[in-house]
């Protein structure tokens, strides 16, 4: 396992903004919006890991140990022709989300929104600057990546997470996962990101991460 610990130094208010509900509330003052993302930035501790594995792309097996599984239409069909994935597990703490929740208890809801909404767009940067990590590793072994893949996705079903939590390695930074399925802290993320081979041939175009390319078309973060 590799452990990665991204700095982040400026959270994304477009992302915070949307995050929060407020796409369509074009008169909501920025500054609230800026003041959570700068509140966010004092309260992160953001962690890392990934582990990289073979990959049987026609029995749909990850070759950790033990072996894991893949299953359902969407995650295979994405996985489809890669020979490696890499498999990460990312957090931003839980000084944050406790704040949150201090928040919300004292009344001040709005606040407590949009600071949560702050810290869902620190994790995915985080796990966005993980990715790039990855890409420049692989990259040297003539592999380009898909764009990242998480139980609860499409038609990857969310049981899949008892499992898949370990083949990524997340307790050894400190992450949980409860009865019901639900990561600790609660601003954490899971995924698979598939490794395809590059030939001095291909003309394949990689994957791009979008929401186009997602099954899940109900899902409340989609663009």
């Amino acid at each position: 396992m590799a452990i990665y610990n991204a700095q982040i130094l400026k959270i994304d208010a477009a992302e915070t903004r949307r995050y929060a509900g407020l796409k369509n509330a074009p008169t909501f003052d920025e500054k609230n919006i800026s003041n959570a993302c700068d509140e966010a930035l004092l309260l992160l501790n953001v962690r890392g890991i990934y582990e990289i594995y073979d990959y049987d792309c026609q029995r749909h097996i990850l070759k950790s140990e033990p072996p894991f599984e893949i299953v359902g239409r969407a995650i295979e069909k994405h996985l489809a022709g890669c020979e490696k994935a890499a498999c990460i597990a990312v957090t931003v703490g839980e000084n944050i989300e406790n704040e949150v929740t201090r928040k919300f208890d004292a009344g001040n809801y709005v606040a407590s929104v949009l600071l949560d909404a702050a810290a869902t767009a620190a994790v995915e940067q985080a796990a966005d600057e993980l990715e790039k990590a990855i890409a420049r590793e692989v990259s040297k072994d003539g592999f380009k990546m898909r764009w990242r893949f998480s139980p609860g996705y499409g038609d990857w079903q969310l049981e899949n997470q008892k499992k898949f939590f370990y083949v990524t390695g997340a307790p050894e930074i400190g992450m949980k996962l409860t009865e019901s399925l639900m990561l600790m802290p609660r601003k954490s993320v899971t995924a698979i990101i598939g490794l395809e081979k590059i030939f001095s041939n291909d003309k394949i175009t990689a994957q791009k991460k979008s929401c186009a390319n997602c099954d899940r078309l109900n899902c409340p973060s989609r663009k």
